[in-house]
């Protein structure tokens, strides 16, 4: 039996049935597909405590270890809507199976790396694997009812903190009692069951061309809603969807990377100013030439004309400084608990790893209440609260971050807030786009939000670059307390955007939405 709600998330009535059940099979996909994010993040963590040692044995700046973690995530990046654009013409499923099969060869390859050259590369292939999760969260979307599809991205959000929370705990000890390296064989053989599994037990039987065409499911969401102003380019979507939009794919590469560069090498002397100058030329001439080529494509990976609606634009800008602020802090974190007393903690990898866990635990604990918080009082408000309470934890981040327990405990507040606004805004995006562009408006969004989470590392090492001292007895320098000051205020300040972009949110949706 159905009946009219008071309406949903877009202030629209819905006849989709008021309890309507999650069936089985959903569930199982969504611990199976679940599991591969769980893996893929075990992968991204395992090395977090290991970052003072790769920069000791390569004998590296921080700012150049900036791109351990930067490199995965551009690679993420890049090969998420080419991944996507791909998954169109030969099926989710089979794209999910060949991307894992890079991810396993990546993280074969971290195994073996002899220099750091061969470990970026390494991590390079190891992020292409990043772009399975659009593509398996568009299997899991499709199978899930309306009405619960934001407790299905809060159970699969969790998965992020889950595999974060076993990356460090099982990481932190392999490094200290075999080494880096091995925390990369750790996973292989478990990411190759998992791959059985994928092709043994999941189904994908939605035509993605079938879903652009279908007039019921691309009047669930009309063009009109939320102001968004998009001709009707159902046809041109599904003639173009073989279309791979390389020269843009390759114009971002080089943008994100020249960008990544400048900031990167600014602290360094053995680079000349001509050749950052070079970088900086590059960087803005390649982004300039995709903006062009991104206008003028038929199957662009930006669709300007989605990102001119601000309830759209708004929640992506919140995304962003979310998994910046993040990752900015997955970089600084390792370095100050490693570096020796009194500049930091003069701690272990085990204990780097534990200062760390509360901030993954909270977010695992979180994530899934989350979806259900979001489902039942919808998106602006969590987004908002999480807002307030993560810029709280930045805030005190930036006071109070003189012993493990301070830090351990801010990151656990901040944890509280970042899952809150993930998962509010996720949903905003998706709820706020027309059915028949979710799927590129989720691409864009996953794009952004990886582009953001590359920048948080660089912009950590160059505060530590920039700000180093030596400590008598020991041999190296090491980041002065100012450097993590810097980070921490920056970081605090950037936090205080999303709360003023969830306030107008809030006031430009309908005032049925906000009481639902």
């Amino acid at each position: 039996m159905t009946e009219p709600q008071k309406g949903n998330n877009n202030g629209q009535p819905s006849s989709r049935p008021l309890n309507q059940k999650v069936p089985r099979k959903t569930w199982t996909t969504l611990a199976i597909l679940g599991s591969a994010l769980l893996i893929a993040m075990y992968g991204e963590t395992m090395l977090l405590p290991a970052i003072p040692d790769i920069i000791k044995e390569f004998h590296i700046s921080y700012t150049t270890s900036s791109w351990i973690l930067s490199a995965y995530l551009i690679a993420g990046a890049v090969a998420t809507p080419i991944a996507g654009k791909l998954s169109d013409i030969y099926g989710r499923k089979k794209m999910v199976l060949t991307i894992m099969i890079i991810y396993i060869i990546g993280i074969t390859l971290g195994g073996l790396s002899p220099n750091f050259t061969f470990l970026i590369v390494a991590r390079v292939i190891q992020g292409i694997g990043i772009s399975m999760f659009p593509i398996a969260f568009g299997i899991i979307r499709d199978q899930f009812p309306r009405e619960k599809l934001a407790i299905g991205v809060g159970v699969f959000s969790s998965m992020f903190a889950a595999g974060s929370v076993v990356g460090l705990a099982l990481g932190a000890n392999i490094i200290e009692n075999f080494g880096w390296r091995t925390t990369f064989f750790s996973v292989v053989f478990v990411a190759i069951g998992l791959w059985f599994i994928i092709r043994r037990y999941i189904e994908d039987n939605q035509d993605s061309a079938y879903v652009m065409q279908s007039p019921e499911l691309g009047n669930s969401l009309d063009s009109t809603d939320n102001n968004i102003k998009v001709p009707n380019e159902t046809d041109t979507i599904t003639n173009n969807t073989k279309n791979i939009d390389i020269k843009g794919t390759i114009a971002l590469a080089v943008t994100i990377s020249s960008f990544l560069l400048v900031l990167s090498y600014s602290q360094t002397d053995h680079i000349e100013n001509s050749q950052i100058a070079l970088f900086l030329s590059v960087a803005t001439i390649s982004l300039f030439l995709f903006i062009i080529i991104e206008k003028r494509s038929k199957s662009p990976l930006v669709n300007f004309k989605l990102m001119t609606n601000k309830m759209i634009l708004s929640a992506n800008i919140i995304l962003v400084i979310a998994f910046l602020a993040m990752f900015t802090v997955f970089q600084t974190i390792p370095v100050l608990v490693r570096s020796p007393q009194p500049l930091g903690f003069g701690e272990s990898v085990i204990t780097t790893a534990q200062i760390q866990l509360p901030f993954m635990i909270v977010f695992l604990l979180f994530a899934p209440s989350s979806g259900f918080i979001v489902s039942k009082i919808g998106n602006v408000k969590p987004t908002l609260i999480g807002s307030i309470v993560s810029a709280i934890g930045f805030f005190s981040l930036f006071m109070f971050h003189s012993t493990g327990i301070l830090v351990a405990t801010n990151l656990a507040v901040v944890a509280a807030g970042l899952s809150l606004m993930q998962v509010g805004g996720f949903n905003i995006i998706l709820q706020s786009t027309p059915r028949k562009f979710s799927g590129i408006s989720l691409g864009m969004t996953v794009l952004f939000n990886l582009i953001g989470a590359s920048i948080g590392p660089a912009i950590a090492g160059i505060y530590m670059q920039a700000n180093q001292v030596f400590v008598k007895g020991v041999i190296g320098s090491f980041p002065s307390p100012d450097s993590y000051n810097l980070i921490f205020f920056t970081v605090a300040l950037t936090s205080l955007v999303p709360i003023a972009l969830s306030i107008f949110i809030k006031k430009k949706l309908p005032y049925q939405v906000l009481v639902e």
